[in-house]
């Protein structure tokens, strides 16, 4: 037999706590400023009569939905997964709902759901780097949608960014291998192509080479989707050149543990014949044998700052402030030092 019987209402958790629907109003929008043991006693109202609230007048009045919406190019992976955690908490705290897709790295895709998002009314939204067709932040502008970019940071970015230099990162990296004694570099890289991320880390490594005296030109990365299998792929590929590198430089953590598994299945020892480095610093850096020397990368920091940020676009109803976070070098047990390497 179906049930027929009325939704619970906003009265009938009134009288079930014994206050007034002002006060139970208040519990749901401005829980702070209700006594502690009175929100307890609505809490409980609402979870035994199993009543959702009914937001509707609340948007209207706003003129806002309260919800944030961000596109990650990737859920296949943790790259983005601590951030977003972050970000996704930032957010609860001051009111708001995130609902996020994924563009698997495609930008028409991207472009679909910034459309999709916005038609839904998502009061902002949160991008992943900067690279995209300017006719996206015309319309975002058109449509009077605060946009905030994060996991890049640029001073000359038509929006805003929290995030980090990602050239100068790697560039760091690279510098500090070079340091070490590495000549012979090679680097398997994610797809640069609509990705800043990844081709000004390309790029970075470039710069430490100049610097350095070695030939840029000589790197010829090896661009692949972010996967561990392409990682292994890729590495595997590489040491049947002649000469074999000393140090293969990873664009992110996951095709750096993609090139762990590559050297095993080649029964290669790292760091002894060859070392490996990845980007991200994900939990995943520190689980795999050897744990890998990679850049670290604030995710959380840079998440909760970002929802600090674009909250207060939304709200305050101004252009965004943009702020460059510092990532740090972290050395682990997947390189080794070279005392002399001949070209």
């Amino acid at each position: 037999m179906t049930d027929t019987a009325a939704p619970p209402t906003l009265d009938d958790v009134a009288r079930l706590a014994r206050v007034s629907t002002a006060t139970v109003s208040r519990c749901i929008n401005s829980p702070d400023r209700v006594a502690a043991s009175t929100r307890a006693r609505v809490e409980t109202a609402i979870k035994t009569l199993g009543y959702t609230p009914n937001f509707a007048a609340r948007f209207m009045a706003a003129k806002r939905t309260f919800t944030i919406g961000a596109i990650i190019p990737t859920m296949e992976n943790a790259i983005f997964a601590r951030g977003l955690q972050a970000f996704q908490e930032e957010l609860h705290q001051r009111g708001y709902t995130l609902l996020v897709s994924s563009s698997a790295y495609k930008a028409e895709a991207e472009e679909e759901q910034i459309r999709t998002l916005v038609a839904r009314g998502a009061d902002g939204l949160l991008l992943i780097g900067h690279d995209r067709d300017p006719q996206i932040y015309d319309y975002l502008a058109q449509q009077h949608v605060p946009v905030l970019v994060a996991w890049s940071y640029s001073e000359t970015a038509r929006v805003p960014s929290i995030g980090f230099d990602n050239r100068a990162a790697m560039r760091s990296l690279a510098e500090r291998m070079i340091a070490l004694g590495h000549k012979r570099i090679a680097m398997i890289s994610g797809i640069s192509e609509q990705n800043d991320r990844a081709r000004l880390r390309i790029e970075g490594v470039k710069d430490a080479m100049a610097a350095h005296g070695l030939d840029p030109e000589r790197l010829a990365p090896v661009e692949l989707p972010y996967d561990v299998h392409s990682g292994a792929a890729a590495f595997v590929d590489l040491m049947s050149h002649s000469p074999r590198p000393s140090l293969v430089l990873c664009g992110n953590d996951v095709l750096a543990v993609g090139a762990l598994r590559g050297a095993h299945q080649l029964g290669l020892k790292v760091p002894e014949d060859v070392s490996i480095t990845g980007f991200d610093d994900i939990e995943l850096a520190q689980v795999v044998t050897p744990e890998l020397t990679t850049v670290h990368v604030p995710h959380r920091e840079m998440g909760r700052k970002a929802a600090q940020e674009l909250v207060g676009m939304v709200e305050e109803k101004r252009q965004g402030v943009s702020e460059k976070l510092e990532t740090t070098i972290m050395e682990r047990s997947s390189v080794s030092i070279l005392r002399d390497q001949s070209e």
